[in-house]
């Protein structure tokens, strides 16, 4: 490989990278801001309150035009596995990041 070849090729890797960061700290900011309403939805999912609304909805005592996904039994449960799974991928290659730093 020459010089030229290589510059380019390094060129392209620092674009990418950047882009590849710049992207990711706006996603943390959006994640970093949207912890405190996840962490509410938590509290409320499984709680008594979640119990005696998703009852109201199955005695059909809600209107049928309001969204209620958060009376399902598996939208939450979801959300909750996958934000597991992805704050042990952030630690994966978080570690990884330092290790190779």
């Amino acid at each position: 490989m020459d010089r030229i070849e290589r510059i380019q090729q390094m060129e392209e890797a620092l674009d990418l990278s950047a882009e590849a960061i710049k992207s990711l700290s706006q996603a943390l900011d959006r994640y970093e801001a949207a912890q405190s309403a996840y962490r509410k939805l938590c509290r409320y999912y499984g709680s008594a309150q979640w119990m005696r609304d998703y009852q109201a909805d199955e005695s059909g005592k809600l209107p049928s035009d309001l969204k209620r996904g958060v009376l399902s039994q598996d939208a939450v449960y979801d959300l909750i596995t996958e934000n597991r799974e992805l704050t042990s991928r952030m630690l994966k290659a978080a570690a990884e990041t330092v290790k190779n730093a």
